[in-house]
């Protein structure tokens, strides 16, 4: 019979915190999430799986048979209901199925549970750019995070720069946090040329264009980006068009203005959100990848253009530079100017066409799921 000790280490019942996991609606950290446990549930099985979801969930997501799915009510899409599951329901469960690690992907942690926990927390976005959110959720984050982190046993984030800034915002030691890289769906990559024209021909009319792809936030600098598209057609004789994807939630009157303004506001194609096939086909079809925000914790849509030998035009302030390296054309965020200028050379210069979806192809290969499941299993046992 085994010692008892060695016996609690090879055993662990680990909560994960799964609301996230919703058929046909993974976003960033749903995704995070899905790629993550389904790897870490099947390479683990002397380990059980406690899945707590805020509504009806997809046998999908159960992943293997060490698995047990729990629904928690309220389903919590608002911070009165986030306090509510977080703070009330999910206690009592972790208590029911004694837990002995809590792991929640999307950063949230119960305040009322004594169980060891480890939350995901992929940026501080509301800590520097407040107004960027409605009221009461940016009040929800300023108030309960820096107390999620301060309580946790451990902290993962998706870049040195998120960790750093965890440090700085909240006072966490820096030794109490792990980066874990966020992967790319392996299923992007480049398309023939003669997929590249028919994916053309349906979205773009046959035109080249720039791709953007997310949440149309704030934080994503679609004002500029619309600003700096105005610029370059009127700057250069082109056919070449902006191509949106993604959902128009944050749609602000800043936003809204700047679309309004435009001379070539019909040169611009939303397209909304595409399915995952769809998504690849018109990524991998760009002329370039333009994603310059002014704030992300990491930028899945950077890797996912690199892989489809797509080159890349990215901001030069927080995660970007890192995540990006060399193998991106960085510009300031702030100045439409810049913006402009480089959607300008990725468009005539060839060579550094050449040369940045090279270096892509070679960067893209830092990051993939696997690895971040590692990395976060590693920060997962420190606490076994």
């Amino acid at each position: 019979m085994l010692p008892y000790t060695l016996y609690y280490t090879l055993y662990m019942n680990i909560a994960i915190n799964t609301r996230l996991l919703l058929k046909d609606k993974l976003e960033g950290i749903g995704w995070f999430s899905y790629e993550t446990l389904r790897r870490i549930t099947k390479q683990h099985p002397e380990h059980h799986f406690i899945f707590l979801f805020d509504r009806k969930y997809s046998d999908e997501f159960i992943f293997s048979d060490n698995i047990t799915p729990v629904v928690i009510p309220p389903p919590s899409r608002h911070p009165f209901l986030w306090y509510i599951w977080f703070e009330m329901s999910v206690p009592p469960t972790l208590s029911k199925y004694k837990a002995d690690l809590f792991l929640s992907p999307d950063g949230y942690l119960s305040l009322a549970s004594n169980v060891p926990s480890i939350p995901v927390i992929h940026d501080l976005n509301f800590m520097h750019y407040p107004k960027d959110l409605p009221y009461l959720y940016s009040q929800y984050y300023r108030h309960f995070f820096p107390k999620y982190a301060r309580k946790a046993k451990r902290i993962a984030t998706v870049s040195e720069y998120s960790k750093n800034d965890i440090v700085t915002q909240f006072g966490i030691d820096e030794h109490k946090i792990d980066v874990v890289y966020n992967g790319a769906n392996e299923n992007f990559a480049p398309l023939s040329p003669t997929l590249q024209h028919e994916t053309r021909l349906k979205y773009s009319g046959g035109a080249p264009y720039f791709i953007f792809v997310g949440a149309l936030h704030p934080r994503k600098n679609i004002a500029n980006l619309f600003r700096a598209f105005d610029a370059f057609r009127k700057t250069k004789d082109s056919n070449v068009k902006l191509l949106i994807v993604g959902q128009k939630k944050w749609w602000t009157d800043e936003i809204r203005e700047a679309f309004e303004s435009m001379e070539y506001k019909n040169e611009v194609i939303f397209t909304g959100r595409l399915s995952e096939e769809e998504l690849i086909m018109v990524m991998a079809a760009a002329l370039a990848m333009v994603y310059v925000s002014y704030f992300e914790g990491f930028g899945i849509p950077i890797i996912e253009a690199m892989r489809c030998s797509v080159p890349v035009i990215t901001s030069d302030i927080t995660s970007m530079p890192e995540i990006a390296g060399d193998a991106a054309l960085l510009v300031n965020p702030f100045s439409v100017e810049s913006i402009s200028e480089a959607m300008l050379k990725i468009s005539f210069d060839e060579g550094l066409r050449n040369d940045l979806i090279n270096k892509g192809s070679k960067k893209s290969q830092d990051y993939n799921w696997d690895r971040t499941a590692d990395l976060l299993w590693k920060c997962i046992s420190k606490e076994l």
